[in-house]
């Protein structure tokens, strides 16, 4: 699944899906997909991403106590 950076605007690769949609987790594990070369993996702040059609994540995958507010 592919992801964007919000600052940079650059596609990142999720390389663990579950972490991504489970509202406990800050971060999930990436890889950038910058240049030809694949990028090192990393922990990416959930907060920093979007859909790359410029959409929010879901505010399920970011809070666990989504259903409280």
């Amino acid at each position: 699944m592919f992801l964007q950076d919000k600052q940079t605007g650059t596609l990142v690769e999720i390389l663990d899906v579950e972490a991504l949609f489970n509202p406990t987790k800050n971060s999930v594990t990436i890889q950038g997909q910058e240049g030809e070369e694949e990028q090192e993996p990393e922990a990416y702040s959930k907060d920093r991403l979007i859909f790359p059609s410029g959409e929010n994540l879901p505010r399920c995958w970011l809070d666990a106590n989504y259903r409280n507010n």
